[in-house]
């Protein structure tokens, strides 16, 4: 693949994502919480009141946060950039479009012609929620380019044997690791593949020496993935005195959970229908194409098959296992792995032509032989399935019944929903999500408050620093004096207090742990300013109380 052709397609992707992330942004408002959160941490650790790289949080990891900060870097001169998520976008959008290019490099390893390879990455590229998660600064963008890249190079060293295709490899799932959790079972996964991989290919060898080459490819695949999970482990653990604080704190996983009434709440019959419709939504070519390629990758001796349906349906398993027990959330972006699998298993019905080019080939490289080209009406009919299953997969995002965040996006342009449309009138209040914490935002800064006069948990906060042009006025959770602060806010020349009801996500809000009765009666302390009901769906009303 030309240094051209990967620039053309990254490129053209990359004005995509960013066109429709900036006009969700500034022209609607419709921002994404997590993705927010995310840039308030990235705010945090250069422009916070006490400014330090811990303070990006143990509950994500690091990745897509850190990514930001060149971006963040300028918010001081044009706050914008945090306020309207610009820097996740941004991020997102260039990861999305790196993911579009590794898809387009796995057409072109296994030989298919550049149209043919255009359309496929075209009509990956282009799937709506593709689109949408380009689009929004969340971590699924970044999340999918370093598991695309994986697969990639796994695929490639299946056939070329090439120990460097099997360091990347590794590489890009520390770095998927480092960007969700959910790279876990991918990494144990693909491992137990490239063991097995290494043993067949050594026929009649030596137990011995079969076992020592296959625990070395494992170590090489393996290693990094474990460096970064140790390392960040450790990290959280000197910092914070909890090894896996996603899990374990008051503002982790479970506590979450916990706050929130539970993830799937059906039957253990009616959550397992959920997973099994969303994972065939956003991959529903899978029903055809996977039996089919699976077929042809037998008849040919074809190992790269496996890899896809490995890597990417260890991470699916792992989340319908994790929604099935009650563990996580339904959300139909969970299962977004199905939509670069179902695109590879696509290019695997052709059959592999020619030798991509290898830096050393190992010593079980197989010379691939040349093969006829796909007959035209194979191509267009896989071509067709993939669009078809793009518009169902568009039709998904739809319902609010299979996409409780995205279905807003067809009610973007009803700006007065009827009363009667309960649908409607919710779909208005995602897109509203974060407007009123902007607001608070703009008071706050009219006030021309002094460093260190705001004192706010970031549980629900994060939007409203964010929000702000003078992030040093709020005493947030990641500031090293915020608990000696917190016992005594008028020795600190703490002014407000802005407060959430205690209850739901609101009981994890460290002033409501302090302070039981602050929202209520602001704890018979502190005076009462004013309340800001909030606009946005699932978000709290505010009351501001006065030191």
């Amino acid at each position: 693949m030309s240094r051209r052709e990967t620039w053309t397609v990254f490129a053209a992707s990359l004005a995509v994502y960013l066109g429709v992330g900036l006009t969700l942004s500034l022209r609607y408002g419709y921002l994404l919480g997590d993705a927010l959160a995310r840039t308030s941490a990235a705010q945090a650790v250069l422009f916070s009141r006490d400014p330090h790289v811990s303070a990006i949080g143990y509950i994500f990891t690091p990745l897509t946060a850190l990514a930001q900060l060149p971006l963040v870097a300028f918010s001081s001169w044009l706050p914008a950039i945090t306020r309207w998520n610009i820097s996740a976008i941004a991020v997102s959008a260039l990861f999305m479009a790196g993911a579009t290019v590794m898809i387009y490099g796995i057409c072109r390893d296994r030989g298919l012609t550049k149209p043919y390879s255009s359309i496929i990455a075209a009509v990956f590229a282009l799937n709506p929620i593709i689109v949408f998660f380009g689009a929004n600064g969340m971590s699924e963008a970044p999340f999918l380019f370093f598991a695309c890249w994986a697969a990639r190079r796994l695929i490639r060293w299946v056939h070329t044997d090439d120990v460097h295709d099997l360091v990347f490899a590794g590489i890009a799932l520390a770095l998927a690791y480092l960007t969700r959790y959910d790279a876990v079972a991918a990494i144990a996964a693909t491992t137990f593949l490239v063991a097995g991989v290494t043993v067949m290919r050594q026929g009649r060898a030596k137990w011995r020496t079969m076992r020592r080459r296959a625990l070395l490819d494992a170590v090489l695949l393996a290693g990094p993935g474990f460096s970064a999970f140790v390392v960040w482990t450790a990290t959280s653990w000197l910092i914070t005195g909890e090894a896996l604080a996603q899990l374990s704190s008051n503002y982790g996983n479970a506590a979450i959970l916990e706050q929130s009434g539970g993830g799937a709440t059906g039957t253990l019959l009616g959550n397992t229908a959920f997973v099994v419709t969303a994972i065939v939504v956003l991959g529903p070519t899978l029903l055809i194409a996977g039996p089919v390629a699976a077929v042809l990758a037998h008849r040919r001796r074809d190992l790269e098959f496996l890899v896809a349906p490995v890597m990417f349906g260890s991470v699916l398993a792992f989340q319908a296992f994790s929604y099935i027990t009650g563990s996580t959330f339904g959300f139909l972006r969970f299962y977004i792995c199905a939509i670069p699998l179902a695109a590879i298993v696509v290019v695997q019905i052709f059959a592999p032509q020619g030798n991509p080019e290898t830096r050393r080939t190992g010593k079980f490289h197989r010379s691939r032989s040349e093969h006829a080209t796909a007959k035209i009406g194979v191509s267009a009919a896989l071509v067709a399935l993939s669009v078809v299953g793009m518009m169902v997969t568009g039709w998904a995002m739809l319902q609010p019944s299979l996409s409780a965040q995205q279905y807003a996006l067809g009610y973007l342009f009803d700006t007065s929903p009827s009363a009667n449309d309960a649908d409607a009138v919710a779909a208005r209040r995602i897109i509203d999500s974060f407007s009123t914490e902007r607001e608070l935002a703009a008071y706050l800064d009219s006030q021309n408050l002094p460093e260190g006069s705001v004192l706010v948990d970031t549980v629900y906060g994060f939007a409203v620093v964010a929000a702000s042009s003078r992030p040093d006025q709020f005493i947030v959770p990641s500031d090293q004096d915020f608990t000696t602060i917190l016992n005594d806010p008028a020795a600190a020349g703490v002014q407000y207090l802005l407060t959430v009801p205690n209850s739901g996500r609101g009981e994890s809000d460290a002033i409501n742990r302090r302070y039981p009765s602050i929202y209520d009666n602001g704890a018979l302390e502190f005076s009462f300013v004013f309340e800001a009901p909030n606009d946005g769906a699932d978000q709290p009303d505010w009351r501001l109380y006065e030191v």
